[in-house]
């Protein structure tokens, strides 16, 4: 992969708050790439200094081997597109998307036919005298997109970009945006605090935590092997066991059970997804569990069951609906895993 973009230990404080830690982080060229994380992770600061809205403290930003922390927003090949949009709502969808070509002096002839590639690109031809308020939801947020694409970025940032959308809209949006990606080429970057959308959408996921890069790489990746404690609960939820490694094995002394598995020496926790966890009969398989169980959850094609193990442990279950009705609370199960399932995660 060819690196577009590189940050080189980038830190920032906003008065006693470091906001990014001597950050590192490449993105490839054409690559659609999410920066994932809870509130306060950094990656909303991140995109803000790629934007050139934000000045690093120290640091370099690197975009095809030359360092732009210090060149102003509008002399960048970067388009943002912002979370609310941000359309004029004395303008037409044609002025809006036309905005900044007329601010590159982009000539009219081309900037008409740019726009009308524009539109048509986001399935809004016919669109262009409407004004913000005769729009939808998502209507709006195709116009906002066509607006920074007209521009024929190198980079397009994207913050936030399906959250003010209903459920529906985000899954068929967030594939147009995918297909828009790949038909543009430019590199995409997109800031979300949802784990789905990032999974589904990205080659690639950076997961901060603190400012600093907790893992990075392609989602089934960082989902089937995360790197840390962090990872694995913050990426669907995983169970986290603590224990101590023995010969192959995993003992887990506040859940009472050992797991087998290529266990390293040096592990002090595994990880376990609850989907990889099944209900089963007793004595089934090498890696097995009593339990109560103390809460379902309904989901839509699964519901979650909580598994109380004793001694403080409990586990996250995921019973697909396929499988049969869910235990009841209170009802004595048993859980089975395959070895291959346990995932050691550093100290």
């Amino acid at each position: 992969m060819t690196a577009l973009l590189r940050a080189e230990a980038i830190t920032k404080r906003f008065g006693p708050t470091l906001a990014l830690d001597a950050l590192d982080l490449e993105i490839g060229q054409g690559e659609f790439f999410a920066l994932l994380g809870g509130s306060g992770s950094g990656k909303s600061t991140l995109l803000r200094i790629i934007a050139g809205f934000e000045t690093p403290d120290s640091g370099r930003l690197l975009l095809d081997g030359t360092d732009i922390a210090a060149t102003p927003p509008w002399a960048r090949p970067v388009n943002m597109m912002f979370q609310s949009y941000a359309l004029f709502p004395h303008m037409t969808v044609a002025d809006n998307v036309a905005y900044g070509l007329r601010r590159a002096g982009v000539k009219k002839a081309e900037a008409a036919s740019r726009i009308a590639a524009a539109l048509a690109m986001v399935g809004l031809a016919g669109f262009e005298r409407r004004r913000p308020h005769q729009l939808s939801g998502g209507q709006k947020q195709r116009v906002a997109l066509a607006r920074s694409l007209v521009m024929r970025p190198r980079l397009l940032l994207l913050d936030e970009p399906l959250g003010a959308l209903d459920a529906g809209l985000r899954e068929r949006t967030g594939f147009e945006l995918r297909a828009l990606q790949r038909e543009t080429g430019a590199a995409f970057v997109m800031v979300t605090h949802d784990q789905e959308e990032a999974l589904a959408l990205a080659d690639r996921v950076a997961l901060l935590d603190g400012g600093r890069i907790a893992q990075v790489g392609p989602p089934r990746e960082i989902y089937e092997r995360p790197a840390s404690r962090f990872v694995a609960r913050f990426l669907g939820a995983a169970n986290v066991l603590e224990g101590r490694a023995a010969q192959d094995r995993f003992d887990c002394p506040d859940a009472g059970i050992s797991c087998a598995g290529a266990i390293p020496a040096d592990t002090v926790a595994i990880a376990l997804r609850p989907e990889r966890i099944r209900i089963a009969a007793a004595g089934e398989g090498p890696n097995t569990a009593r339990g109560i169980v103390q809460d379902v959850a309904f989901r839509g094609d699964d519901s979650l069951v909580l598994v109380d193990l004793g001694g403080g442990a409990t586990l996250r279950v995921a019973h697909p609906e396929e499988g049969g009705p869910p235990p009841d609370r209170g009802a004595d199960v048993t859980l089975c895993w395959e070895a291959a399932d346990v995932v050691p995660l550093p100290s």
